[in-house]
């Protein structure tokens, strides 16, 4: 099974944070064709700046805007300079900075829970920060939230979360913004997002953020989901690498030991590969030439967050994804078992994140408090096709597990354990990694499941 994710909480379940509430960096940065199944309510609302008309609404303290074929946010001139220290390593250094602010967003769907997600490119001497600052639906804000300390190497900072964060109405658990007691009717009613962009200071070098997203979400407490009939892509299989995460384990400690713990990064590299991309023999040199397929290493220490101690914190896959050439990746939620299908007849594969007893999905052989899989098909009857990394071997990582099973254990958001303890769901979470080259068909497919 895989490393469970109490961290995560889903609703009306409540937060454990350590107390005290986490302060950002401080700087002078400005303020300011599905199936038939019936048409569900809107419970998901993702958005992101991406273009550069998008960019260029925001606030600039520093930055400027990057055209061309795949826009962005850099640093301009710095706005200043600023100390962190990295609590991981100790080691505290000086770092020019450069910040870009977006406008407020109004949520369509008010919120209990908000992930925020990001591409970019931070080369060495380099790296970014990313915070959310929301409003509640009475007009009190949120602090800003550190939504993560994040570069695609290790060797300035180490990657990292921030613990401890919350203000009495909503807490920040790893990656995930959640509101605390979502029966008292608090919601998050609009937010902005925060980029810093920090640089060794004197050079020229610069971070590029291309992609800044957040999903928000309200999606009702249930242990039961309404079944979508089979749709469009039954009988449709995507041709996607197969690697266990299993063959890893006891590998580097460092990053979490392998095995179980390394279902994220494992199914981030299934469908990386998918899409024609993977690291070079000089990235993969760091790795023991003994282990088999190296690259999951990789993935595993380039998504490995310092504060968490593990590979599965949800942004930082994406953001590992779309450090590959011309590749984008978000993390949203879907709302059916229908808008898997509709990614997957355009070719667009889905990694799923679910938690299940043994007993609850025919064929597992196993249970689990919180599990990555990828979604690449559907049988003919419609049941799911899913390359999970808990298997033996490589060979034994394609699995079909009944539709129903599998559409009620990712999509639902209370269950009980095996002592029968009512505990969360993941509520219908996944990433989705798509190229920057996309077909019609795909870019429809996307827009209709709320990606755009």
């Amino acid at each position: 099974m895989s490393r469970p994710t109490p961290r995560r909480t889903v609703l009306a379940a409540a937060l454990a944070v350590a107390a005290g509430a986490a302060t950002p960096l401080a700087h002078a940065a400005s303020s300011s064709a599905p199936s038939a199944a019936p048409k569900a309510k809107r419970l998901v609302d993702y958005r992101a700046w991406h273009t550069a008309a998008d960019w260029n609404q925001g606030v600039a303290n520093g930055t400027r805007v990057a055209d061309g074929r795949r826009p962005g946010v850099l640093i301009d001139r710095p706005a200043g300079t600023a100390d962190y220290r990295d609590p991981h390593t100790g080691t505290t250094a000086a770092w020019e900075y450069a910040v870009w602010t977006s406008p407020a967003r109004t949520l369509k769907v008010p919120s209990t829970e908000a992930v925020v997600s990001w591409n970019a490119q931070t080369p060495a001497g380099t790296w970014i920060a990313v915070e959310l600052r929301g409003t509640y639906g009475d007009g009190v804000r949120t602090p800003w939230y550190v939504m993560g300390r994040w570069a695609a190497g290790d060797g300035d900072i180490r990657r990292t979360s921030v613990d401890g964060q919350k203000d009495g109405r909503s807490s920040i658990s790893t990656d995930t913004f959640a509101i605390d007691n979502p029966a008292s009717g608090v919601r998050l009613a609009s937010y902005e997002l925060r980029v810093t962009l920090y640089r060794k200071p004197g050079t020229t070098l610069t971070p590029t953020v291309w992609r800044l997203g957040l999903m928000g979400s309200d999606i009702p407490d249930r242990f039961d989901v309404p079944a979508a009939k089979p749709g469009v892509a039954t009988g449709r299989e995507l041709v996607v690498p197969r690697y266990s995460q299993e063959t890893h384990k006891g590998q580097y400690p460092e990053y979490d030991n392998g095995g179980e713990a390394w279902c994220s990064p494992t199914s981030s590299q299934m469908i990386i590969e998918y899409w024609g991309r993977k690291p070079t023999a000089a990235d993969l040199a760091w790795v023991n030439p003994a282990y088999a397929d190296p690259q999951v290493c990789h993935a595993a220490r380039y998504t490995y967050d310092y504060q968490y101690e593990g590979c599965g914190n949800w942004p930082f896959n994406t953001a590992y994804a779309a450090t590959y050439q011309d590749m984008e990746a978000v993390v949203t939620r879907l709302r059916t078992l229908s808008d898997a299908e509709t990614l997957i007849h355009a070719g667009i594969p889905v990694i799923t994140s679910q938690s299940f007893l043994a007993a609850e999905l025919t064929g597992a052989g196993y249970g689990t408090a919180g599990h990555l899989m990828t979604v690449i098909g559907f049988t003919r009857t419609g049941d799911v096709v899913a390359n999970d990394p808990n298997s033996p071997t490589n060979a034994a990582v394609r699995r079909v597990y009944k539709r129903r099973e599998f559409e009620n254990i990712w999509l639902r958001t209370k269950r009980k354990n095996a002592e029968g303890k009512v505990v969360s769901g993941t509520g219908g979470i996944c990433y989705v990694y798509f190229p920057t080259d996309l077909t019609a068909v795909q870019r429809h497919a996307l827009a209709s499941v709320g990606i755009t």
